[in-house]
């Protein structure tokens, strides 16, 4: 990977305890492999503190990523939630540097999560967050599973003009080009890498590469290259963004250097950063 291609990591879980015992090496080898930024987003509550000093701590470090801070309740844990824990969620938006609320949405994956009255409190908890970002101006990190039609009516609803992320977008053509007319990017993993996601590859082709950003969502979604076949799950992290990157620059056919320009810009827009 040449060594002058500048990546941004968009949504990673890089504060969880499996990155505990080698953050600091992983931190560096992903500066190494080009990923120059990186966003930590919330998920549950419980989290937020080790969130806010993994954060402080990685912007210590020298030869690292610069790391943003996206707080928010994950609609995946909605039964953990609480309403008091959305005036939590507003103080740490008052008294940090936030890039973005997230990551927030709605999830109907799981049989119980379509129950009504579960599915209710995941719309309140999307709405109430929605209102918290629009308070302090921030875009929105999406986490829509399954159930892309509601949360485009419920940002219609408020009239979001914010913007931010669809994560790890699962939907079809449509419902991204409803999400980009709202002024959304669409998240790319390491699905990209899988030949059998023939709907993701599809939905890429149509909609272009000005409407792409990059992530790991690690721990999680390994790119299919750096799975290993001993382990059960094999973890993701940061430093695997350049796979994600080759492998939309092979399905988009283009050089992964002018793939890797344009994302940057991309990425600048919809976290409404400075382009360094």
């Amino acid at each position: 990977m040449n060594s002058v291609i500048k990546l941004f990591d968009t949504h990673t879980h890089f504060d969880v305890p499996d990155f505990d015992h080698d953050r600091v090496q992983l931190a560096h080898q992903a500066k190494a492999a080009g990923v120059e930024g990186l966003v930590l987003i919330g998920f549950l509550h419980s989290r937020f503190t080790d969130l806010i000093e993994t954060q402080h701590f990685l912007n210590q470090l020298e030869n690292a990523p610069k790391s943003y801070l996206a707080p928010g309740l994950h609609p995946f844990f909605i039964d953990q939630h609480e309403t008091h824990f959305l005036h939590d969620l507003e103080q740490i938006l008052r008294t940090e540097d936030c890039v973005a609320v997230g990551e927030i949405g709605l999830d109907t994956f799981k049989k119980e999560h379509k129950q009504p009255e579960v599915f209710q409190k995941q719309q309140d908890f999307f709405s109430a967050q929605l209102e918290l970002a629009q308070q302090f101006e921030k875009p929105v990190l999406l986490h829509i599973l399954r159930s892309h039609a509601d949360a485009i009516k419920i940002l219609k609803k408020h009239k979001f003009q914010h913007g931010g992320i669809a994560h790890a977008f699962s939907g079809g053509v449509q419902e991204a080009k409803a999400l980009i007319a709202m002024g959304f990017k669409i998240g790319v993993t390491g699905q990209i890498t899988n030949p059998n996601a023939k709907k993701l590859h599809s939905v890429v082709k149509e909609i272009g590469l000005e409407h792409l950003v990059l992530e790991t969502d690690c721990p999680d979604m390994t790119p299919l290259c750096c799975q290993t076949s001993h382990e059960r799950r094999t973890r993701n992290t940061p430093v695997n963004l350049p796979y994600v990157l080759d492998g939309l620059a092979q399905v988009l056919d283009m050089p992964c250097e002018k793939l890797a320009e344009h994302l940057w810009l991309n990425t600048m827009q919809a976290l409404r950063l400075e382009n360094d």
